[in-house]
């Protein structure tokens, strides 16, 4: 991997000062004199630390991973030719068509930014949650407090690592078998349309190694109904239980997944998700392993 040139600072800064704080979600306060984004707001969207942001900038970090640069193009919602161009700046290949794709577009970020109110995540083909609003976090707890690698749907029902805290707090109305199962017919349709992604391929090797379940669902290959919109139960440490309609919506063209819980207005699930966004859900999920500090060390992350 070779070093970034030193345009990736400019374009960090630039790409930062054109982007609206409440496009990002941010409420701008009285005064605010910075046409963009603060240094600090960029920060904490990609999960980095502040100072790696200023030495990125600076041309001091001079070697940043696709993991890093990867969650700065999301932040800064850039297009999919701004995003290739930030990666040939930090001396990366950009990501490969033919692999599951976690780029998301600056509309559809601007859409869970503004919904504040509704808890809303972006997942990629394989319920890998790639973007996420502070409702989603105070009701689920943080997943920027989580490895990004265990930010998957289907660890966290089949695997043994910290994806699981958010997953078993979430009861469908269905049944807990048949939302396996879909999660595994998602996975099947998945590595149908991308044979060649070995991410993928490695998801789904190591979850039929770490649990018999994953591994009886994957070898029988039971018809089953692709995740859809759904009645769930949440169990909130700080709320209690929330009723939800969990709705599941699809970026045409992109293969992406926008994933909305709402209750109805006017009853005591509404309150109390009105409550968890005023508190801000009272409790996270605790860190897990190193946090992505420089990200110099920490596994890729999915293809940009």
């Amino acid at each position: 991997m070779g070093a970034s040139d030193p345009g990736f600072g400019r374009l960090l800064h630039a790409w930062r000062d054109r982007l609206a704080p409440a496009d990002a979600g941010f409420t701008p306060a009285p005064g605010r004199r910075a046409p963009g984004l603060r240094r600090e707001e960029l920060a904490q969207l990609a999960g980095l630390s502040v100072d790696y942001v200023l030495r990125l900038e600076q041309g001091r970090a001079r070697h940043p991973s696709a993991q890093v640069v990867g969650a700065l193009a999301r932040a800064l919602q850039l297009s999919r030719a701004e995003r290739d161009r930030l990666y040939r700046s930090a001396g990366l290949l950009p990501p490969r068509d033919g692999t599951v794709g976690a780029h998301v577009p600056a509309g559809v970020q601007r859409l869970a930014a503004r919904l504040g109110d509704v808890p809303i995540g972006v997942f990629s083909a394989d319920w890998t949650l790639i973007r996420w609003n502070p409702l989603w976090a105070a009701l689920f707890g943080d997943p920027a407090l989580v490895p990004a690698t265990e930010r998957n749907l289907a660890r966290g029902l089949f695997g043994l690592g910290a994806a699981r805290a958010a997953v078993a707090s979430v009861r469908s109305e269905r049944g807990n078998e048949a939302f396996a199962a879909s999660i595994v017919a998602d996975l099947r349709d998945a590595v149908a349309r991308y044979p060649a992604d070995s991410e993928l391929d490695g998801l789904v090797q190591g979850l039929c190694a770490q649990s018999a379940d994953f591994a009886r669902l994957w070898a029988t290959g039971t018809a089953a109904a692709p995740h859809t919109s759904e009645r769930k139960t949440i169990r909130h440490p700080e709320v209690g239980d929330i009723r939800v309609d969990c709705d599941v919506l699809l970026v045409p063209g992109l293969d992406l997944r926008l994933v909305a819980y709402t209750a109805a207005a006017g009853s005591s699930d509404a309150g109390k998700l009105d409550l968890l966004r005023v508190t801000g859900g009272g409790a996270a999920l605790a860190p897990v392993g190193p946090q992505p500090d420089a990200g110099l060390d920490s596994p890729g992350e999915r293809r940009g």
